[in-house]
């Protein structure tokens, strides 16, 4: 395990939910943040001013991440402010829960672009640089719907599940090169997005409740730490799916 001191983090949607704790953990850590978000700019200031209190740098930077040249933008503005960028989360991801006959073309189409496009545009935004540097971290946020289906719909399952297979393919094209790649795959923790989904009830977790965004914020310090682990799922989901 390695100290995180003065590495660089950017965190894709991060002004809330399971985003802003992973940001401050891993500022707790040691990091440097930049804190994504697309438009809740006080929301995202208010996460770094959480870390600013804890003597790491931070900047709020408004992207939307499924658009390749607002990643392209921002990308150059983390550099330009805090360095090269050392560990990424993909986080950002949005939910509309659907039957699978009532999910639309267009639904399906923002799903898969907002969940699933943005890992792939922001990763290849990066890794040029943490080859360059021979060290990186790249941790994708996917689901329990990829392992089981879920609680939203087809659209949402299939983009988290999509994430999977991104990052195994990833993991083994960048492992020569000091970068690991790995996905977390959460279930019904107690944000905003699964809150006011009426199909999200504690009923489907075998320990009985939602779990908090510091389960999940606890095991992407231990991803960003480690140099052994790379091409792996780790399921932080109350016993919902076990692997």
């Amino acid at each position: 395990m390695k100290d995180l001191k003065s590495r660089v983090a950017l965190v894709t949607g991060g002004s809330r939910g399971i985003g802003a704790a992973v940001a401050i953990a891993l500022a707790g850590a040691g990091c440097d943040v930049a804190v994504n978000y697309r438009e809740r700019a006080d929301a995202a200031d208010g996460v770094c001013r959480e870390i600013t209190g804890m003597r790491r740098k931070a900047i709020a930077i408004q992207a939307d991440v499924s658009v390749a040249a607002d990643v392209k933008r921002m990308i150059g503005e983390v550099e330009r402010q805090l360095g090269g960028i050392d560990i990424l989360v993909n986080n950002a991801a949005i939910a509309h829960p659907r039957k699978l006959e009532e999910i639309t073309e267009t639904e399906w189409d923002e799903v898969l672009t907002v969940n699933l496009k943005s890992v792939f545009l922001v990763t290849q935004a990066v890794i040029g640089g943490m080859r360059q540097r021979k060290w990186g971290r790249i941790i994708n946020l996917s689901s329990v719907a990829a392992q089981t289906g879920g609680a939203v719909g087809a659209h949402y399952a299939a983009s988290k599940a999509g994430i999977i297979g991104l990052t195994h393919s990833c993991a083994a094209a960048f492992v020569k090169d000091g970068i690991t790649v790995n996905a977390i795959a959460p279930a019904l923790i107690e944000t905003d997005m699964v809150t006011s989904n009426p199909n999200a009830t504690p009923a489907l977790i075998p320990m009985g409740h939602f779990g908090s965004v510091d389960d999940v914020a606890s095991v992407a310090v231990m991803l960003a730490m480690n140099d052994y682990m790379t091409g792996q799922t780790l399921s932080v989901n109350g016993g919902w799916y076990m692997s």
